[in-house]
């Protein structure tokens, strides 16, 4: 049990650890206009890898419930390298790239940024969440894990899926 401990205690520095750096990061990646790419062809990728994450996440909860273990895991795993995937084509494509203003009006206007701002500010408390999550499947912590989990999926979810309905309300205003 202590080595499980062990475990869980030395994740945990660096789950908080990156749960503050990226949001750092992307943050002040923001402010830095890298000229000279055309990284146009990016968003439509980034919104997919958003498409993929959430398939993923369906197909593992499917999984664990019908005791596929294994699959479960693989893919787990594979999701958060989907959301890794998406999160540094987005830093690359915003940092090469002007913001896009969002051109609807009324009441699609104001759901459009409602959906924005939560899923903004979602993705950065998804983050440990995602991470400590599966770190407790690591250290064995089955029980804690799935505690846990029954809040990370549907954030998790939430955040995948609102990422593509952002991308599909957005991209008609994307310059040509």
């Amino acid at each position: 049990m202590e080595v499980q401990s062990d475990i869980e205690s030395r994740y945990r520095k660096w789950i908080i650890g990156v749960s503050v750096a990226v949001p750092l990061a992307v943050a002040l990646l923001f402010g830095v206009s890298i000229e000279g790419y055309d990284t146009s062809f990016l968003p439509p990728i980034y919104a997919s890898m958003n498409a993929i994450t959430a398939v993923l996440l369906v197909a593992a909860l499917i999984a664990i419930k019908n005791k596929r273990i294994d699959w479960h895991k693989r893919l787990t795993t594979s999701a958060i390298v989907f959301s890794a995937l998406f999160l540094l084509m987005y830093v690359v494509y915003h940092s090469t790239s002007e913001s896009t203003p969002y051109g609807g009006e009324g009441w699609i206007r104001i759901f459009y940024f409602f959906l924005l701002i939560s899923h903004i500010l979602l993705s950065i408390i998804i983050i440990p969440f995602v991470l400590f999550t599966y770190v407790r499947a690591l250290s064995g912590k089955f029980d804690k894990h799935k505690k846990l989990a029954r809040i990370t999926l549907p954030l998790w979810l939430y955040v995948a899926v609102s990422g593509v309905i952002i991308y599909l309300m957005i991209s008609p205003y994307y310059a040509s």
